[in-house]
């Protein structure tokens, strides 16, 4: 990787290629554009549906470079979405990551949640996870300790 020669900058890209790279190994992807894709169409759906203060503390916790693309395009009117099926969740995160099929949509979202519950404190996942609804929570699966 190369130096941006600003300690923040390559700190922040380090950071963020951690999280897509973890990405890849929980989906089999090889691509991190993909990688990264996926992390972007999860966080968006994440946030759209968190009440505004919450959207607020989970976007303090991300890396920069991520902190900026979660931001990215959102508005705090209309928020949150009010759905309350893990079909509406897998369908926001759908319209930002087209041509999966649903199991595999799916699966990438756990991927996701996984990295998440690595990468953000314990306290923060638990709040997040409070304001989703529960076939979302179903998706966010519990880590195995020691694995």
């Amino acid at each position: 990787m190369s130096s941006t020669g600003i300690k923040i900058f390559d700190t922040t890209l380090q950071k963020t290629f951690v999280w897509l790279h973890a990405i890849m190994d929980e989906t089999g992807v090889e691509n991190s554009q993909q990688a990264y894709s996926a992390l972007r169409a999860v966080l968006h759906a994440i946030r759209d549906r968190l009440m505004v203060d919450e959207a607020m503390h989970l976007g303090a916790q991300l890396p920069m470079l991520i902190r900026g693309f979660y931001y990215e395009g959102w508005t705090r009117s209309g928020k949150p979405l009010k759905y309350r099926h893990k079909e509406d969740f897998v369908a926001e995160v759908s319209k930002n990551l087209p041509g999966l099929s649903d199991d595999d949509m799916e699966l990438t979202i756990q991927a996701v949640f996984k990295v998440l519950t690595h990468q953000i404190t314990g306290g923060e996942i638990d709040q997040v996870k409070q304001q989703l609804p529960a076939g979302v929570r179903e998706l966010w699966k519990e880590p195995v300790p020691g694995l």
